[in-house]
């Protein structure tokens, strides 16, 4: 599946990290916001799996629909089912078992 190219119409989860959330085809997707610039703006789950980062969710995501204005938040019981298998993903990278740790943590890694 193209997941830049389904149309989804995204709903505020009401979490500092996990800003959106929507059920598509039966699935939690769930968007984190990263700390942009050092990272990509988000991170996209599904189901508590990484899918990948976007940037330019204008460009990249024209299908994604974040205009969340006036769309009801997650209730606390969705809220809790969609981010149930994220916990400990919050730090950017985390996900695959190498969290930032703050300012430059990736060139860190990298050795620069």
């Amino acid at each position: 599946m193209d997941h830049l190219a389904h149309p989804v119409e995204w709903r505020p989860a009401d979490e500092a990290v996990f800003v959106y959330a929507a059920r598509v085809d039966g699935a939690w997707w769930v968007l984190r916001r990263n700390s942009f610039p050092d990272h990509p703006l988000y991170t996209l789950f599904v189901d508590g799996a990484v899918v990948g980062d976007v940037e330019d969710l204008g460009t990249r995501a024209p299908a994604w629909d974040l205009d969340v204005a006036g769309r009801p938040a997650l209730t606390g019981e969705q809220r809790a089912e969609a981010l149930s298998s994220l916990r400990g993903f919050g730090p950017y990278g985390s996900e695959v078992g190498r969290p930032c740790d703050g300012d430059w943590c990736c060139a860190r890694r990298a050795g620069t």
